[in-house]
């Protein structure tokens, strides 16, 4: 017991001998961290790190790992708790990035208005340019085939073109530029095919109307030379040769690389008119279109191509000036009483081909003939058939008869004919003179001209039986 008493004991005294270091390594430990900013935070002198920073620091990392709700909930507290950080707009901009790179319509949609939101707090930032972009990309993502619904398609271009417009000295002009070609070629694919399906098929009313808005709209498109040559064969084929001699010039100067230059060349001299030189603008466009390295599907990915939603842009142009004229926009614009065209601003820039459209007049109180007019109009002035003297626009690819004036003096009550009933006093007369020989003949002649002044017959009862059997719907 005492040894080990004595053990004790001498161990408490050299304890107490080895005290005095504490202080002496207190002393000299202060003396070198005075003047120095040492953070307890993160231990690293030198150094500061607020809680936004570290907030914005690690909901980033999680959204890089693919953590989007607990990035997007980080992020959120930052704004939620400091109101007046620098990083609260990067934070804004990075909920919709979250929500962009998740990807699905849902988190599209959200990104969209994140995006808008980003825009309508921080209009003035360089990055509101970029929240633009993604806004169009959003839509270009979920743009589908042409044979399918365009409203994606749609949504893109008129974003991409507010982005050209607001923003025409972004980085990113170029990149939306492209991006707009390619959503303009979509748009007009299905447009070329709907044409197509009722040409082949000799409806030619309804393929006129909407090759004279695709030509007019999209003067880049890949097959804006086949689309004129149709037209040409549209008119043609109905005894309009000056309006069809019209898309033929259209092809040999606009599009003189095209494969149906020369073709266009014959059928002019065949109708009798100029053969024009090709416009240099057009010729140094199409030449730079074909030394413009591109992509083109191959064997493997033509197959797979069906199984993907997404459209093939492959053969979009990469060389002029997209339309920046929204759709339905120039519509009803003034016309003279002769239906030529007043105005318009051309649709295909001045790095792409200038376009006409044709406008037909119908003179009245002809029977049996109708006078054709062509004149060179904008793009965007859509192609009219609009009768003299009228005030108002028609459809595109329609064609308006004026009738002639009626002569035929009012029903009276004698006849038993009520104009009230539903009748008008012109069919009332031509039941109670039905054995009257003027009559007949002037109800046979303006049937005549009913018939002989359209310039687009529809298809016959036995070409729609024919239709049936090729498309049994």
């Amino acid at each position: 017991m005492r040894w080990r008493n004595e053990s004790k004991v001498g161990k408490l005294k050299r304890l107490r001998s080895k005290l005095w270091v504490l202080p002496l390594a207190a002393s000299l430990f202060l003396s070198a961290c005075r003047g120095k900013n040492y953070s307890i935070k993160n231990g690293t002198p030198g150094t500061s790190v607020e809680p936004d920073k570290v907030l914005y620091t690690r909901s980033i990392e999680d959204i890089k790992h693919g953590r989007y709700d607990i990035g997007r909930l980080n992020l959120q507290t930052l704004i939620n708790t400091y109101p007046d950080s620098e990083y609260l707009a990067k934070a804004k901009l990075a909920i919709a990035d979250s929500y962009y790179k998740e990807g699905g319509t849902a988190s599209l949609d959200q990104a969209i208005l994140e995006y808008k939101d980003f825009i309508t707090f921080f209009p003035f930032l360089d990055e509101a340019a970029y929240a633009q972009m993604q806004v169009s990309m959003a839509h270009y993502r979920r743009m589908m085939k042409p044979d399918r619904d365009r409203t994606e398609a749609l949504n893109a271009e008129a974003e991409f073109q507010t982005f050209i417009q607001k923003y025409p000295n972004s980085t990113l002009l170029p990149q939306a530029q492209q991006r707009l070609r390619e959503v303009q070629e979509v748009i007009a694919e299905g447009d070329y095919r709907i044409a197509k399906f009722y040409f082949t098929r000799h409806s030619d009313r309804a393929s006129a109307a909407r090759l004279l808005e695709l030509t007019s709209r999209f003067p880049l498109y890949s097959r804006a030379d086949d689309a004129n040559w149709m037209l040409g064969q549209i008119y043609e084929r109905n005894e309009r040769k000056e309006v069809a001699a019209v898309f033929y010039t259209r092809i040999v100067k606009d599009y003189p690389l095209s494969p149906l230059a020369a073709d266009a060349k014959d059928r002019l001299t065949k109708l009798g008119a100029p053969i024009p030189q090709p416009d240099p603008t057009a010729l140094a466009r199409m030449q730079k279109e074909q030394e413009t390295p591109r992509v083109r599907p191959g064997i493997i990915s033509k197959p797979l191509g069906a199984l993907k939603n997404g459209p093939n842009v492959s053969e979009a142009a990469r060389v002029g000036e997209p339309n920046m004229t929204p759709e339905g926009e120039g519509e009803g614009e003034a016309l003279t009483p002769l239906g030529m065209s007043t105005g318009g601003t051309g649709a295909g820039g001045g790095a792409g081909p200038t376009s006409t459209a044709v406008v037909e007049t119908v003179t009245p109180g002809t029977t049996g003939s109708a006078s054709s007019t062509s004149t060179p109009t904008s793009p965007s002035t859509p192609s009219t058939d609009v009768p003299a003297g009228s005030t108002g626009s028609a459809p595109v690819g329609s064609n308006v008869e004026t009738p002639a004036p009626n002569t035929t003096p009012p029903p009276s009550a004698a006849n038993g004919t009520n104009p009230a009933a539903g009748g008008s006093p012109q069919d009332s007369a031509g039941t109670q003179n039905g054995a009257n020989a003027q009559g007949s003949s002037a109800s046979s002649s303006s049937q005549g001209s009913s018939s002989s002044s359209s310039p687009l017959n529809n298809s016959t009862p036995k070409k729609k039986k024919g239709l049936k059997k090729l498309i049994p719907w």
